[in-house]
């Protein structure tokens, strides 16, 4: 099962990664000025990760392959890593499609 861990950053702001069950990062969060809109983060994750559209699938200039999901209002909420490939990034989002809905948190910050 999944588990979202929160930390705080050098500068102060709190961000939440999302861990699959094996521990892999599966999708990293924008920087969050309080824990609150953290924790408000790692709800819209819950919620907007089950629906197919949020998820912006992108290329890299480099090549590489990633996504974004975003929230209702667009905004997006959490990326994750790059991928070598197209089908690398789509196991990543079905992989965060699969986790992030029951996903325990760990407040580490």
């Amino acid at each position: 099962m999944g588990k979202f861990v929160i930390t705080k950053r050098a500068n102060g702001e709190f961000q939440f990664n999302l861990k699959a069950g094996n521990g892999q990062t599966i999708l990293t969060s924008e920087g969050y000025s309080t824990k609150a809109a953290c924790l408000n983060g790692i709800e819209s994750v819950k919620t907007n990760s089950k629906d197919d559209s949020k998820f912006d699938k992108k290329e890299s200039s480099s090549g590489k392959f990633y996504f974004s999901l975003k929230a209702s209002n667009g905004q997006i909420i959490g990326s994750s890593e790059m991928y070598e490939s197209a089908s690398g990034r789509d196991n990543g989002i079905e992989s965060v499609k699969t986790n992030a809905p029951d996903a325990s948190t760990d407040d580490q910050a």
